[in-house]
């Protein structure tokens, strides 16, 4: 029998160590350090020490022109917007991680592919009895007889019951639920999550079987447990939005099977998640019109341009240190706009309280959107509001200068389909532009141009 061997793993980064210690040398953490027991696989080793590997045939090199393309055998999930995000559909055999807060819509979502489907679907809760599991798909309509349900965390359970069905489809919900009985650590541990990701995704390959793999988050938004995780799968979505309202946003962060970035839009309805055909169009729905503070940018999510809100608000305050609050974009990229507005345009914003908010949950995380963002700081600031008709883009600099975005005639047509009639784009972006009928367009190389053609 093989040599029990006790390993230290700390929780946030996954650094292993024969001993324990108060403070992990890799990440800093304190007090983050937990014991588990791996026991080493037993090895036949020759008479030159190595160990022999039985030959499979599975290893052997092929010509890239005789290798099967799975493009034709990806499948649909029956929601268009998950389609999108996914490029097209689920690959057999791809291991996808599904990551989102508490009461975003994960498990109801995946019910929901359930339903669009033909073949045998194992789905597997670690954290709901059937009875629970079927409740909640009564509120989603009528399912097939090949949806099979088990509440189980032993994952050698878990793989008798995959032997039997032979799914084509197995939803694991969650990953952080499953336990492997030969380690001692408990469930939702680094050692427990990573063996166990490990072992699905060889049945997943090996039985061609799609696998989706539920993780919790954490505080900070990131999936929970080791980093390791999102290497080893496929595609790694986040299930992203306000889980007291209606937007949702799934995100693809990863695909080795099509482009990333990509987004899918959905509204949470009483019969499950329906997805939104028209984002820029839902974005704007219930906008002040003519109101301070308010400016329309346009977002490449992925491919799809997608229109939002930036709202600002700058009111006086006698206070010492006045309030910087941002919402859907980065909390220091606003600070230094700030900055740069106070000291290009000569705007006394160090004596207000300023609050940036994207509408609508969005989260803005290119450049793009800055001039928008100072836009909305300037009109708020100065109490004038801006066409509620006109796009801003641009990225800008700490000089004051305004720099060329990419997309920018995508972006100028998706606010043609909506009835905007003006915009305002770096001057750089001008050359070679086609213009939309109806629309005007201006270039600005610096912000004090835009202040200038804003602010009358």
């Amino acid at each position: 029998m093989p040599k029990q061997k006790t390993v230290f793993t700390c929780n946030n980064c996954a650094y292993e160590t024969g001993r324990w210690l108060g403070r992990c040398p890799t990440c800093g953490g304190f007090n983050t350090f937990e014991e588990s027991v791996v026991v080493p696989a037993v090895k036949s080793s020759s008479s030159n020490g190595r160990s022999k590997v039985a030959p499979t045939g599975a290893g052997k090199a092929q010509k890239i022109g005789e290798v099967q393309s799975l493009e034709d055998d990806k499948f649909a999930t029956g929601l268009g917007e998950l389609d999108r995000v996914l490029s097209g559909g689920i690959v057999p055999g791809s291991l996808i991680l599904l990551g989102g807060e508490p009461g975003i819509g994960k498990s109801t979502i995946l019910l929901q592919i359930c339903q669009k489907q033909d073949f045998n679907i194992l789905y597997v809760s670690g954290e709901e009895s059937p009875g629970q599991i079927v409740l909640r798909a009564n509120r989603l309509g009528k399912f097939e007889d090949n949806l099979f349900v088990l509440a189980e965390n032993n994952i050698s359970a878990v793989e008798i019951e995959i032997e039997r069905h032979n799914p084509q489809l197995l939803i694991i919900d969650s990953i952080q639920t499953m336990m492997h009985p030969d380690l001692t650590s408990a469930a939702g541990s680094i050692t427990q999550v990573r063996e166990c990701t490990s072992l699905f995704m060889q049945m997943a390959k090996s039985r061609a079987m799609a696998t989706i793999i539920v993780g919790h988050v954490t505080k900070d938004g990131a999936i929970a447990g080791p980093k390791i995780l999102e290497h080893m799968v496929d595609c790694v979505l986040y299930f992203e939005g306000e889980s007291r309202g209606g937007f949702r946003i799934i995100r693809a962060v990863k695909n080795r099977f099509g482009a990333t970035g990509e987004i899918g839009i959905f509204e949470m309805v009483g019969s499950g998640l329906a997805a939104i055909a028209n984002p820029s169009e839902y974005m704007l729905t219930g906008r002040p019109l003519n109101a301070a503070g308010s400016a329309i940018t346009c977002a490449m999510e992925g491919s799809r341009p997608i229109l939002a809100e930036v709202q600002a608000l700058v009111a006086p305050t006698k206070a010492p240190n006045p309030r910087r609050v941002s919402s859907g974009m980065d909390y220091n990229r606003v600070n230094m706009l700030l900055a740069m507005v106070e000291k290009r345009c000569r705007l006394p914003l160090s004596m207000a309280d300023c609050y940036i908010n994207i509408a609508g949950g969005m989260k803005l995380t290119e450049p793009a959107a800055d001039l928008a963002a100072i836009a909305a700081i300037m009109s708020s600031s100065k109490n004038t509001s801006i066409n509620p008709h006109m796009l801003i883009f641009g990225e800008a600099g700490l000089a004051g200068e305004v720099r060329a975005t990419n997309h920018a005639q995508r972006r100028i047509d998706e606010a043609a389909k909506l009835g905007f009639n003006e915009a305002i784009i770096p001057q750089a972006n001008l050359k070679g532009l086609k213009r939309p009928d109806g629309m005007k367009i201006l270039g600005v190389s610096s912000i004090s141009e835009l202040m200038s053609l804003i602010i009358e």
